[in-house]
């Protein structure tokens, strides 16, 4: 596998676990879209919401309760699904670093280094899946939600639309996605 090959699935595999891990970390999953005072601005995450409010710029945010509490399928699968996919790309990161051509590990055996590139594309892919069905998840149960109030004449003066936070974990997911294929299609 070429050097320049092995650097570029690195660069867009550890870019790509950045936005896996703000994803998962930021409280912006799903923002208001229907305040047309533009007073506040409201985020809710996979561990509390947030309020903006847009005159003076002071953030209040409501942790949920206990991780143990009883909370919304959508967030607790989102959350085991993220958290999954972090861990992953991070194994995968690792076992990259060690199996790039540039690093002294190894050296004398190439076959082995090029076995733990192809080991971390399988990783990274695997982890890839799994960060995507918990970023499409949530943004489909988002629509849905709005979806059955709107055909039930239901108006609670607020829509949510999908927040950067969803769509900042489904572009980690998929540059995630892409650097496995790189590791795994192109490893010769």
């Amino acid at each position: 596998m070429s050097a320049a090959l092995q650097v570029t699935a690195f660069g867009l595999a550890l870019l790509s676990t950045l936005f896996l891990l703000l994803a998962t970390c930021t409280d912006c999953w799903m923002v208001n879209a229907d305040d047309s005072l533009e007073v506040s601005h409201k985020c809710r995450g996979l561990w509390r919401e947030c309020v903006t409010n847009m005159q003076d710029g002071i953030r209040t945010c409501d942790q949920y309760d206990s991780i143990l509490a009883d909370h919304p399928v959508k967030i607790v699968v989102t959350r085991t699904l993220m958290i999954t996919a972090d861990l992953l790309a991070g194994l995968a990161l690792a076992t990259l670093v060690l199996g790039l051509d540039c690093i002294m590990f190894l050296k004398e055996d190439p076959c082995v280094k090029l076995k733990m590139c192809y080991g971390a594309g399988v990783i990274l892919c695997a982890g890839s899946i799994l960060g995507l069905i918990g970023s499409v998840w949530y943004a489909v149960d988002v629509y849905v939600e709005r979806a059955m109030l709107v055909s039930h004449n239901i108006f609670l003066g607020v829509h949510y639309d999908f927040g950067w936070s969803c769509w900042l974990g489904m572009a980690g997911s998929t540059g995630c996605f892409v650097a496995s294929v790189l590791l795994t299609c192109c490893r010769y």
